[in-house]
């Protein structure tokens, strides 16, 4: 099946509408369930992510489906780019995040934007740096979405995208499956009171296109230099691509 098939609750609705709706109601518990199932490995995956971006000193960033915002913070703690964007679906997790990076006195750097990822609001060409967090399996048009990333970046620009994905070995998939198919679902309903949320999480992962798939999906849209490092066993996936320098502006393969 492919992920743009697998929805949160049921197949009656567009997924857009679902994932929404999921977020919403999973916010006050987001950030608590990325750490606490990760065992707090999520951090360390996120500065992977920074130092994959870091050389291209990046001014203007576009974090995409940015949720509660914990990556766009260590963005700018780590790099202190000129500004940072989040786009997400869901009010309430942009909420999380507006106060997030008003606690820690940051709000000046960041604009926060609800909107749909696969409709990005950004001109042609205007970030340096596009980067999705835990996001592209969400989407609802995973092709269409790299699309939109490849449009609003401008040339030379890169992208980074880190998603969870699954083990190849077979006794750590093993252990994996009984983790994330049982204890994850568990733990997701008694926080969140939302176990579809985090039955979806494991069947979204499994769907979702690895390794060179997903870099051909990067290479349709227009991206080159893709690279894919796999992380903890294979549990989550860091892909690279760039925008090459020599290229109209308006969007790459649009149909």
């Amino acid at each position: 099946m492919r992920v743009e098939q697998v929805k949160p609750y049921d197949t009656g609705r567009q997924k857009t509408e679902q994932v929404r709706e999921m977020f919403d109601r999973i916010a006050p518990a987001y950030d608590f369930m990325n750490h606490a199932m990760t065992m707090g490995i999520d951090r360390w995956w996120r500065r992977a992510a920074v130092k994959a971006i870091a050389a291209a000193r990046p001014g203007d960033i576009l974090d995409v489906a940015t949720g509660t915002g914990d990556f766009a913070v260590t963005l700018y703690q780590k790099l202190h780019p000129r500004h940072i964007e989040g786009i997400d679906l869901s009010a309430n997790m942009l909420a999380v995040a507006r106060d997030k990076v008003a606690r820690k006195g940051l709000a000046e750097y960041f604009t926060f934007t609800q909107g749909d990822c696969l409709e990005l609001p950004q001109d042609d060409a205007s970030v340096d740096a596009v980067t999705v967090a835990f996001g592209v399996r969400n989407f609802e048009d995973l092709a269409k979405g790299y699309r939109q990333m490849w449009r609003v970046l401008r040339p030379g620009g890169k992208l980074v995208v880190l998603e969870l994905s699954t083990p190849r070995n077979r006794v750590t998939r093993w252990f994996y499956d009984l983790y994330t198919l049982h204890l994850i679902p568990w733990l997701g309903g008694l926080k969140s009171h939302d176990r579809d949320a985090y039955r979806y999480l494991p069947r979204s992962i499994a769907a979702v296109p690895q390794g060179d798939d997903m870099l051909s999906l990067m290479t349709r849209a227009g991206f080159t230099g893709g690279r894919c490092r796999r992380m903890t066993l294979g549990t989550c996936s860091l892909y690279t691509a760039i925008k090459p320098v020599n290229t109209p502006t308006e969007t790459h393969d649009a149909n």
